[in-house]
């Protein structure tokens, strides 16, 4: 039967559109001063461009050598999230087909480790990687956003695999698949929602990072976008119309694949949050 559409269905549905509105305020700003010039700027940052300066573009794109900036943000971003899956599926895997306090305690620790706020590890995490030389590398990098990637994908992955019938890993056994197979043909083809939405969430984050890139990427040529991009904010000295465009330049792509992938989060969260 279909629901009666209400007063109060109306007015969540005004309280959900201004909310909306709040929170693309900031994005209208940026698009829109992206395209204006630096003095346009300062006299209205509010205001429709008279002009659209899509040359703000085209200079960003040369200065902060774009194509180099985006190929370091990609390849750490997919590098990063591969690992992070391969790593934390197996392990929650692991950890709810094993049942027991030590299953129970390892769960609580990783957990247990999403509370601990970055700051006060990033000086030990700095002094550990310069005596591992791992500081001033992508590869470096990729390995710090393991450790910090895994309590929450761990997490998610836990919850989700206890909705996957155990059944089906006897009767793969019993056919004759050993543990590997049983994990990469039965179950990890089954944990695709949950996947897709540890993959946008660290998407999401590594992308955008700055602090880590910042203290672990020294020279210019492995600069991410976000490092790029704050290029042109310097102590003294803000260009808001070259640095607003290398921002759009910057969260275009990632919107794009948020845009194409947001259905599963919702489907990966609630199917994890059953159990």
């Amino acid at each position: 039967m279909r629901e009666k559409y209400t007063k109060k269905t109306l007015l969540l549905e005004i309280l959900a559109i201004i909310i909306a509105i709040i929170f693309l305020i900031p994005f209208y700003f940026v698009l829109v001063n992206s395209v204006k010039s630096f003095a346009e700027i300062l006299i209205d940052a509010a205001a429709w461009p008279k002009e659209f300066l899509f040359s703000n573009y085209v200079k960003v794109w040369n200065i902060i050598d774009f194509p180099r900036a985006f190929w370091n943000s990609l390849v750490i971003t997919v590098a990063s999230n591969i690992g992070i899956v391969v790593i934390t599926s197996m392990a929650a895997w692991k950890m709810v087909r094993t049942p027991g306090k030590f299953s129970k305690l390892l769960f609580i620790f990783f957990v247990s480790a999403m509370v601990i706020p970055f700051q006060t590890v990033m000086i030990p995490l700095m002094k550990l990687g310069g005596t591992l030389g791992i500081v001033n590398s992508i590869p470096g990098l990729i390995v710090m956003y393991f450790g910090f990637g895994v309590p929450l994908s761990l997490f998610l992955y836990h919850g989700f695999i206890k909705t996957v019938p155990i059944e089906i890993e006897e009767a793969a056994r019993i056919d004759g698949c050993n543990q590997f197979n049983v994990f990469w043909r039965i179950v990890f083809p089954l944990l695709k929602p949950i996947t897709v939405t540890v993959v946008i969430l660290n998407t999401l984050w590594i992308w955008n990072d700055y602090l880590l890139p910042l203290l672990v990427l020294q020279d210019a040529e492995l600069r991410t976008i976000p490092l790029a991009a704050s290029s042109f904010f310097a102590q003294y000295t803000k260009q808001w119309d070259m640095g607003l465009a290398a921002l759009m330049l910057g969260i275009a792509p990632v919107i794009i694949f948020f845009l194409f992938l947001q259905k599963h989060i919702i489907k990966g969260i609630a199917s994890g949050s059953i159990k």
